[in-house]
């Protein structure tokens, strides 16, 4: 018979637990923060599932997982979520990357290799897009900028543990950290795009994440409009301009483009199909 305390039985207590606490996930989330208790691989969950664990082992998962119970984001419980095959610490004082913002890098790597010249990430929280363009573009100069020092020193760190020496960060808002005359070929931003009262910030993970880094005024299009009037100054003669937005923003993001003179505008859509990257070229 296995005994209460097994790593099995631990998990699937665990995984009730989260299942009634609202948990989108809780298989996933159980294993995790189980593994991260024990500091152990995921493998070991499967290969001792009977294996007998002691309160000293369990005293750290419970108090782990009464954090997730409550709705804190597991990606701040461990310090840690992957991106792009990266694993990249996190911290409150920054978004949680998320998978559909990998389109956004997909996009900015087709474009980045039809041009010449350096990469600028604007609003780049942990580091994660630029990490990841500068990753896949070792010989290209990218450049991530975040209005809050402690996301710009979190960014810096993350590019220190991974190796990636072709990525630098500054702290500042939008564009001024820059030197006048600074050009870029490729210009990527997940910018704040929810509008101040829409409901979704009171659910799930947003609950946890700064608001200043979600929210825009002028219905979610503020940070947009700015970045995409702005960026002429700092682009390249044909150089590319992507936004990651909310799904129902595709059309909006398109006018403002056109509105400043971009060419080739088109947005495409996140691995759910919905509308989430909007870019276009920049022609002097």
């Amino acid at each position: 018979m296995t005994a209460p305390n097994s790593v099995e039985n631990t998990l699937k207590s665990a995984v009730q637990q989260l299942q009634e606490s609202g948990s989108e996930s809780p298989s996933l989330d159980a294993a995790v923060l189980l593994c991260h208790a024990l500091e152990k691989p995921r493998s070991f969950l499967m290969t001792w599932p009977e294996k007998e664990l002691s309160q000293q082992e369990l005293a750290p998962f419970e108090a782990l997982l009464a954090r997730r119970l409550t709705g804190e984001p597991v990606a701040y419980i461990v310090g840690e979520r992957e991106f792009w095959s990266l694993p990249l610490q996190v911290s409150p004082t920054t978004l949680i990357p998320r998978p559909d913002t990998e389109r956004l890098v997909e996009l900015a790597l087709d474009k980045a290799v039809d041009t010449d010249g350096d990469i600028l990430d604007l609003g780049t929280g942990t580091g994660a897009i630029a990490l990841a363009l500068a990753s896949e573009l070792p010989k290209r100069n990218v450049v991530g900028i975040d209005l809050m020092v402690e996301a710009q020193q979190l960014a810096t760190r993350n590019g220190q543990r991974l190796a990636i020496n072709n990525a630098t960060f500054l702290a500042g808002s939008w564009f001024e950290p820059l030197e006048v005359g600074t050009q870029f070929a490729v210009i990527v931003s997940n910018p704040p795009y929810i509008e101040e009262n829409d409901p979704h910030l009171t659910q799930g993970d947003v609950r946890f994440e700064p608001l200043s880094a979600l929210v825009a005024s002028d219905n979610g299009l503020a940070d947009i409009r700015h970045i995409i009037q702005a960026a002429r100054g700092y682009l390249c003669d044909q150089g590319w301009l992507l936004f990651e937005h909310g799904f129902e923003q595709g059309k909006a993001v398109r006018a403002i483009f056109a509105e400043y003179g971009y060419q080739q505008v088109e947005t495409h859509q996140d691995y759910g199909h919905n509308d989430r990257v909007t870019l276009g070229r920049f022609v002097k």
